[in-house]
């Protein structure tokens, strides 16, 4: 990267309180190892420096292996997690990956960085029927976070989608809307799992 265009840290989320599901979706097993595990490896592989995003209640000897950033809790939903990167790292991107994500693929999050504009508030991987960005497979720019601090002063029920949809951001298209697949309870893992055995099968 060159000297006017911030690092890139990636950040895998993983303080939702998985209801849906009925057990952490951190742990749960698409892969050879947990889904945190593989989405910290595959940012780690793209990234300069990857990170796991946790609330207190969370941290054990697993986490503790990991670069962790501890939600600050000044926010509600996803954004307490990206801020509390922010807040630690506040001249760098971030690359932002829910941990519900099982079909994402190193190949997606290089188009994803290749497609980056870090002159605009955040680059985000869009499906192609819908074209709406996807907050949580996101390169969020450090002024595109700054903004995100002052917007959510007078709108703190903003969700992320919304802060992107009204802000300056590029769009880049994965070459198949299944990676943005979100797993979300026990039928979506099923879904998951199948889905997965079918690409390795060919």
């Amino acid at each position: 990267m060159n000297g006017t265009t911030p690092k890139l840290y990636g950040l895998v989320l993983g303080g939702g309180k998985s209801i849906r599901m009925g057990q952490d979706k951190r742990f749960l097993k698409y892969h050879e190892n947990s889904q945190q595990e593989y989405m910290y490896t595959l940012l780690s592989e793209v990234c300069d420096k990857a990170f796991l995003s946790v609330r207190h209640d969370q941290i054990s000897s697993e986490e503790e292996k990991l670069n962790l950033i501890v939600d600050e809790n000044k926010y509600e939903g996803p954004f307490n997690g990206i801020l509390s990167a922010h807040a630690k790292f506040p001249d760098v991107a971030w690359l932002v990956l829910a941990c519900d994500l099982p079909l994402i693929n190193k190949e997606t999050l290089e188009k994803l960085i290749k497609g980056r504009r870090p002159e605009l508030n955040a680059t985000s991987l869009a499906a192609q029927k819908t074209n709406i960005p996807e907050p949580m497979i996101t390169i969020w720019e450090p002024n595109g976070l700054k903004r995100a601090e002052t917007y959510l002063i007078t709108d703190q029920n903003s969700g992320v989608r919304r802060f992107l949809v009204n802000s300056k951001i590029a769009l880049v298209h994965p070459d198949m809307d299944d990676v943005l697949f979100n797993a979300n309870s026990k039928e979506d893992f099923e879904v998951a799992k199948n889905q997965l055995k079918v690409i390795a099968n060919g």
